[in-house]
């Protein structure tokens, strides 16, 4: 993992979005159908999402890359697509998923998978804490 996933620094990418400049894509919030948690927030477009409720599978477009993201491709830890639900303005997504087996997101505490929302704010001093860390008050 990189610098950004283990630090305690708050460092937040305001520019993520600007950075994104041509590429037509929209917000998704990836939810577990049966937890309720949500996993990640990723982008999707056109493609990613008809491919998704083709294989019924997570699929995403990665922002960075520029191409189909098929989550667990390459770890195999895949996400049955349950459910699509679409904002009042049309232009973000909620994927409700059902983890197939492995790690939710690509880190871990003590071996243990997370979800990619992993650390909260600590509004007194804007540092991050780690929601499985014995340290946390």
């Amino acid at each position: 993992m990189g610098y950004i996933e283990e630090t305690n620094e708050l460092n937040l990418d305001f520019k993520k979005i600007a950075n994104m400049v041509g590429q037509e894509v929209i917000p998704v919030a990836v939810q577990n159908v049966d937890t309720k948690e949500v996993i990640l927030v990723a982008y999707t477009n056109e493609q990613a999402m008809l491919e998704s409720i083709r294989l019924r599978r997570l699929v995403l477009w990665s922002t960075s890359r520029n191409e189909l993201w098929y989550k667990g491709k390459t770890s195999g830890n895949e996400f049955e697509l349950i459910e699509i639900l679409v904002n009042c303005e049309q232009n973000s997504l909620v994927y409700q998923v059902r983890p197939q087996r492995g790690n939710i997101c690509h880190t871990s505490y003590n071996g243990v998978a997370n979800n990619c929302f992993y650390r909260q704010i600590d509004m007194e001093n804007m540092r991050l804490i780690h929601l499985n860390s014995e340290n946390r008050e």
